[in-house]
């Protein structure tokens, strides 16, 4: 299967690239990314790996998707198109759940429907929902939130 473990700079590139991939075939209704592969790459570098505790699930020595988490903020899960539904991204959210012992929120567009499925699968339920005003994309969004059992 894969393993998982913490990103660092070096991996930088490659996140790039499986977010910009995952986000073009998982969310085609999302205008076209305007951001170039070098500018994802220094956001990647110089924002996600400063602000948020990030892990990478390798195999052999292919990364496969990343998990970000910012406090009990999980922004951001993606994984390389050709891996989804293998139990990659469930191995992601293990790793960000073992770090969060009081529960994790995240927000996805009401448009995500797989990504919906897949966290109500994890125990994730809605919490709040909004018309799009506090997302760069305007999109009608979700925040979901999975607390584990015995957490407050």
């Amino acid at each position: 299967m894969a393993e998982i473990r913490l990103a660092d700079t070096a991996d930088a590139a490659v996140i790039a690239r499986i977010h910009m991939a995952s986000r073009a075939a998982a969310m085609p209704y999302l205008p076209p990314q305007k951001r170039s592969h070098d500018q994802v790459t220094r956001w990647v570098e110089e924002v996600l790996l400063k602000t948020c505790r990030v892990w990478v699930a390798v195999r052999d020595t292919e990364i496969l998707g990343y998990a970000a988490l910012e406090g009990d903020m999980l922004e951001h899960l993606y994984l390389r198109p050709d891996v989804r539904r293998q139990g990659v991204g469930t191995l992601l959210l293990d790793e960000v759940r073992r770090h969060s012992p009081d529960g994790v929120s995240l927000q996805v567009f009401e448009q995500n429907t797989d990504a919906r499925a897949f966290y109500e699968r994890h125990g994730f339920t809605v919490l709040d929902t909004d018309d799009g005003r506090r997302n760069m994309e305007n999109l009608p969004d979700m925040t979901l939130r999975w607390t584990p059992n015995g957490a407050r």
